[in-house]
């Protein structure tokens, strides 16, 4: 697991890397977790990984703060 992970348009919040997987997460608070995806999208954070033969999972997650939980997901395989 890494947090912050550089890449050259910005930062993903979180990667986990399994053997055969790799999951991006970037996380939003009181936004969309649809925002939270695209910015996954937007930033190109899956493409330094790609060389490594693993499917990428992108999952953009939204707290929010009234309910005092995550509300709300959105994931897809890149």
């Amino acid at each position: 697991m890494q947090s912050e992970a550089h890449s050259s348009k910005g930062r993903a919040d979180v990667v986990v890397q399994t053997v055969t997987q790799l999951y991006i997460f970037e996380f939003k608070i009181n936004k969309s977790a649809e925002e939270a995806f695209q910015q996954i999208l937007d930033n190109e954070y899956a493409e330094k990984y790609r060389a490594l033969g693993k499917s990428i999972v992108a999952i953009g997650v939204n707290f929010n703060t009234k309910r005092r939980k995550m509300d709300v997901w959105k994931q897809d395989f890149l």
